[in-house]
């Protein structure tokens, strides 16, 4: 996979599973929300920015460990298995997101649970940096918060796995994160409206779908040999 496909495939991933961004992310939104009504819409905007900025940050930031450590295990186990199971992994956890969105199962939930041992020692550092009010604050309240458990981040941190490396990892996680920006953005400024229209069953079954149809291609890659010279398929 190339370099360029692989942003913009993860910049599509972001943009599918935005419904869940808007679920996931309506708390700490709120928090950003409030004592915003006497500020002006651009100033509205950048503390909505500086948050997202912070968020992306730590995505990028998990990406490039996530690509390290794919790379490590493609230099110690034999042949293409690394590769397999990378993109096994990634696979399967693309079929459970579309599964949680599309109402067949909350097993992802309970992935997500598991990541919550390291958020218990995260979310009071969070903590400090609420009332979010400044650039500065809220770009670090970001920051932390880049690092909530989340069953989409989770998807696009395996697919980070098969990047070949750090770096890689950390542009997948670059896609990723401007691919959510949309939603996270105009649910901040425009309120409540995106989380009903996410609920919408049409909304949810399409991502749904989509998201099939991106777990079966990337299953499907996963049988194509990687090249071994740079740790990424042909």
């Amino acid at each position: 996979m190339s370099n360029g496909a692989t942003f913009f495939s993860a910049l599509i991933v972001g943009l599918i599973g935005a419904g869940h961004c808007a679920g996931m992310c309506s708390g700490i939104v709120g928090v950003l929300s409030m004592g915003t009504d006497k500020l002006s819409r651009p100033a509205r905007l950048l503390r909505i920015s500086a948050y997202n900025a912070g968020r992306i940050a730590s995505y990028a930031m998990a990406g490039a460990v996530a690509g390290a450590v794919g790379q490590t295990l493609g230099g110690l186990l034999p042949g293409g298995l690394a590769h397999q199971l990378a993109m096994g992994v990634s696979a399967l956890f693309a079929f459970l997101l579309a599964a949680y969105m599309m109402g067949w199962g909350s097993l992802l939930v309970r992935v997500e649970g598991a990541g919550g041992h390291l958020w218990r020692y995260l979310q009071p550092l969070g903590q400090r940096f609420i009332p979010a009010q400044g650039a500065g604050r809220t770009f670090a309240l970001g920051l932390v918060w880049g690092w909530l458990p989340c069953g989409l981040v989770y998807t696009a941190l395996a697919w980070s796995l098969v990047s070949g490396s750090a770096a890689r990892g950390a542009l997948l996680m670059l896609g990723f994160g401007l691919g959510t920006l949309p939603a996270l953005v105009t649910m901040g400024m425009a309120g409540s409206w995106l989380l009903a229209w996410r609920s919408q069953p049409l909304v949810r079954y399409a991502a749904g779908l989509a998201l099939i149809g991106l777990a079966a291609a990337t299953l499907w890659q996963g049988l194509v040999p990687a090249d071994p010279a740079s740790g990424h398929m042909h």
